[in-house]
């Protein structure tokens, strides 16, 4: 006899499903739905309990829908049936509010008992919106919201009782848990939907080109763009002076060792680097590059010579330490792209045309890197233009690392988790514009984003989605909510197959 022919073989054992009804102390009549494997009781599944001939034979009809679910729909003809009052009363996104809520609690963040404050975060990834439009998203997802009251309560407690740092704490527990070993710092602005500056919301350097006051942000994450720091500087704060304050904000919390902090060439100053290596910190900075390296130099000066795609130059290079006239040797590494040469010898290309059409007076004067004004006369710095296409295509990093070049460039380019945890928290999450007025307010609004942020990435990284497309396969799963003569009942949703895998992915179910 072939295996799957034995009498004691699970494949053959039948399953069955019914609906059982049974009496209850009370008097009324639960309805259930019975799963059995061969005769062990498998499942049960309560539907509700009816009090009356019409409401059972409703839970009957709901029970047989349930079981078919994914088969031809059951037509319920509420007149044959004789279901008198029957109202639907609502439908919300339960699914989707208890899945953020259990992400929530899962990175440690119920450590803040604060009811509102987690309504506020969950709610403005669902649907970012002002914090008193919340009210609105949080009834309409068949909940209790908070007061216009209870919400600026909440956000003068974030600030009072620290909950940022707190958040920052949780945040940290959950990356160290991945091996914590590199971190990206960057910055952005956010502007105000205001005209008039103070000493905090200033107009500056804004990289959104934006002439409204403004506050400078610090973002401090993982390799995979986690937020473990945010931090808020004075709207016209150079971005070069804001990394020491942030890493020292995070040093101060906890004693680390071997750690690397990436960033831009926005960041790079000898003072910082100095600063960096004061601390303790290893670092990869991207770095500016004035003139054509020296070892670049001499190898293209051989005839026929040209750069491979990817051809790499590790170099010392004597620099400031910030201290004096003092100079140190550092590491600086130097890669050339072909990619990037392509795209540099473009926008020279197009610089250098605008450059002669204001020579020869066609087009109106302005600002052009490759243009020599004196007095009256104008003209082009060729010398200039010959040396950017030297460079064109290199890309400079400066490290204190021991480590295979290629190593540091792909820490580097990390940097992308970053900007796009940035992004994320501007468009998704809608950071800006801000509305609020006071420096508290302020930062308990960055409070509740960076939150909303660490949930977002959270998701992101967990099932590859992201947080719109999440959301918008999650929300459409609605529980419903029906009354039958007076009495209230809760519909459960069908879970399609892909939401089950989703949830699957993040340990939800």
């Amino acid at each position: 006899m072939d295996y799957d022919q034995r009498p004691d073989c699970p494949i053959l054992k039948s399953m069955s499903t019914f609906i059982r009804k049974s009496l209850t102390q009370s008097g009324a009549t639960s309805v259930q739905i019975i799963t059995k494997t061969g005769r062990k009781v498998t499942g049960t599944d309560h539907i509700g309990s009816a009090h009356n001939q019409g409401e059972l034979e409703f839970l009957v009809a709901l029970a047989n829908k349930r079981i078919h679910a994914g088969q031809l729909e059951l037509e319920l003809n509420l007149s044959e049936n004789g279901i008198a009052g029957v109202v639907m009363e609502g439908a919300y996104s339960e699914l989707l509010f208890d899945t953020l809520e259990d992400c929530y609690h899962r990175l440690g963040f119920g450590e803040i008992d604060d009811e509102v404050f987690k309504q506020l975060v969950l709610a403005r990834i669902i649907e970012p919106s002002s914090k008193l439009d919340t009210i609105r998203i949080l009834e309409e997802l068949g909940l209790d919201a908070p007061s216009n009251t209870g919400i600026y309560r909440c956000l003068a407690r974030a600030i009072s009782q620290d909950y940022r740092g707190r958040l920052s704490v949780q945040c940290f527990r959950h990356a160290s848990a991945k091996s914590l070993s590199l971190l990206l710092y960057d910055v952005t602005t956010l502007y105000f939907e205001v005209q008039k500056e103070d000493e905090y919301r200033k107009p500056g350097m804004s990289k959104e080109r934006r002439l409204e006051p403004q506050i400078t942000v610090g973002l401090l994450v993982d390799r995979d763009g986690f937020p473990l720091e945010i931090a808020s500087f004075e709207g016209n704060r150079a971005e070069v002076k804001t990394i020491m304050e942030v890493l020292s904000t995070f040093k101060e919390r906890y004693d680390l060792e071997e750690i690397t902090v990436t960033a831009d060439a926005a960041m790079l100053s000898s003072k910082n680097i100095q600063a960096l290596e004061d601390a303790g910190y290893h670092y990869i900075i991207g770095s500016r590059i004035a003139k054509t390296p020296y070892q670049i130099a001499e190898y293209t000066k051989a005839e026929g010579v040209e750069l491979t795609d990817g051809q790499i130059f590790d170099t010392c290079q004597d620099m400031n330490t910030g201290k004096g006239t003092a100079r140190i040797s550092r590491r600086v590494i130097y890669q050339y792209r072909s990619k990037r040469a392509s795209l540099d010898l473009s926008n020279i290309d197009k610089a250098l045309a605008k450059a002669e059409r204001m020579v020869a007076g066609t087009v109106q004067f302005k600002r052009n890197r490759f243009l020599k004004v004196s007095g009256s006369k104008r003209e082009i710095n060729y010398d200039l233009v010959a040396s950017s296409r030297l460079r064109a295509g290199i890309k400079g990093y400066v490290t204190d690392l021991d480590v295979a070049p290629q190593e540091i460039i792909n820490a580097y380019h990390q940097l992308f988790e970053v900007e796009r945890s940035f992004r994320m928290a501007k468009s998704d999450l809608k950071a800006r514009p801000i509305f609020h007025h006071t420096r508290d307010s302020v930062e308990a609004h960055l409070t509740v984003v960076f939150a909303a942020l660490a949930i977002a990435r959270t998701i992101q990284q967990a099932t590859g989605l992201t947080i719109k497309k999440f959301i918008r396969k999650l929300s459409i799963i609605r529980t419903g909510v029906i009354s039958v003569n007076g009495n209230e009942y809760v519909i459960p949703p069908h879970i399609s197959d892909e939401a089950k895998a989703i949830l699957a992915k993040l340990g939800s179910r």
